[in-house]
């Protein structure tokens, strides 16, 4: 089975600080342990709200440490601060809003404000980027939500094979 790895970046100034804990960063390794059953390795960043930062540590990750999958969590509001959204298309070679737009609508199942998140997802350097929010109850629905399109999406840009326990998420690919 293929080890999959992971990219983890949290945009936070307090966070990036130490003023307070990273919780959303280890909410979505913890979600990630409980979907794969791939050995995962986890490239953990937590930074702060600055566009040129999360671009670096966007690019290092994928074109340097080679993730499969790069998970951010934070930024994608409307607060001047909340630049995630804009680094990440800034250097994604192509965007899937599809997973914006399907975070969007679980999210406003819970939550009227889901409508000021500028979620977004795209492929950059051969890596899929996603940016979900910030807090772990929101990560794990929007999660839920868009995983099931994740192992196809690396196939198809050439990732290693994730291979989902589907006792816990049900993953779709095509039949050959």
């Amino acid at each position: 089975m293929d080890k999959i790895k992971i990219g983890v970046v949290t945009t936070s100034d307090r966070a990036s600080q130490g003023i307070y804990e990273d919780i959303s960063g280890v909410a979505i390794m913890d979600t990630m342990k409980e979907y794969l059953l791939n050995e995962c390795e986890y490239e953990y960043r937590c930074i702060p709200d600055e566009q040129s930062i999360i671009e670096t540590t966007l690019i290092e990750l994928s074109r340097d440490m080679n993730c499969d999958l790069i998970v951010t969590t934070g930024g994608t509001g409307p607060a001047p601060r909340d630049v995630t959204t804009e680094a990440t298309e800034n250097v994604c070679q192509k965007l899937l809003p599809g997973f914006g737009e399907q975070m969007r609508a679980v999210s406003l199942q819970y939550v009227p404000t889901a409508i000021l998140s500028r979620q977004t997802a795209g492929i950059c350097n051969g890596s899929l980027i996603i940016n979900l929010p910030g807090k772990p109850k929101s990560i794990r629905e929007c999660l839920d939500a868009v995983f099931p399109a994740v192992p196809y999406c690396i196939d198809l840009i050439g990732g290693n094979y994730m291979e989902a326990n589907e006792e816990v998420i049900k993953v779709f690919r095509p039949k050959k």
